[in-house]
């Protein structure tokens, strides 16, 4: 028995470090190495938008800075988790294909809007996808206050937080857009491929299938609800 309890801990062990080790592979070379580069070769409208709400008074921003079908469906999340009172920015991809051209690194990531709006919040939470199967959240970020909250309100809520983040996505660096608010830290969500099927029926995360909310599971919006409690 002791034997098989051994077995089992070793595989679940080995399926998590492989999770991780897939959340930091899907971090590629960015196509540019910042939005200018990419604004001089792609078409505003035809392959990428950008999209934003600044309520007066918002303290709190969700952003989606990989949206659209570049990382599916962080827009839907941060959209969905602004609501009318936080402020929501979103870059999103648009191309029939090839929209990882469209990534840049949060670290890089100069969108002048979404700079400005970010500089006006004192709290962003940062949207992302991560690889893997497993349904798991890496929460990373300089806010280490409430970093720990959303961890704490996930779990709390049924949904899996690991225990430790890769450094690829960890979020800690100044540079991060999501720690360019004016407290100078913010929150970095990565969130498994295996996690963001559990929000849409089917599993399906093409960008028609997402961006229709008759798709979306329980599982979305109690985990919107999550992360705000953190918030509140």
């Amino acid at each position: 028995m002791r034997k098989a309890l051994f077995v089992v801990a070793a595989n679940v062990l080995a399926l998590t470090l492989c999770d991780t080790a897939q959340a930091a592979a899907v971090k590629r070379a960015d196509t540019y190495a910042n939005f200018r580069q990419l604004a001089a070769h792609e078409v505003e409208g035809k392959d990428f938008r950008r999209v934003q709400r600044l309520p007066r008074g918002a303290r709190v921003a969700h952003i989606a800075i990989h949206g659209g079908a570049i990382e599916a469906p962080t827009t839907q999340l941060a959209d969905a988790a602004a609501g009318s009172n936080y402020a929501f920015y979103s870059f999103e991809g648009l191309k029939p294909s090839g929209n990882r051209e469209l990534h840049i690194t949060a670290t890089h990531f100069d969108e002048p809007k979404a700079l400005k709006l970010v500089a006006a919040v004192d709290y962003t939470v940062s949207w992302h996808a991560a690889a893997g199967g497993t349904a798991t959240t890496y929460v990373g970020g300089r806010d280490k206050g409430l970093v720990r909250k959303v961890s704490a309100e996930l779990r709390a809520a049924g949904f899996t937080v690991a225990t430790s983040v890769p450094g690829e996505i960890a979020g800690v660096s100044p540079r991060n857009i999501a720690n360019k608010n004016r407290r100078g830290m913010g929150v970095q969500l990565e969130i498994s491929r295996g996690q963001r099927e559990r929000f849409f029926a089917q599993g399906k995360l093409g960008r028609a299938w997402v961006e229709n909310p008759t798709n979306r599971t329980e599982a979305f919006y109690r985990y919107v609800t999550a992360v705000n409690r953190a918030l509140s």
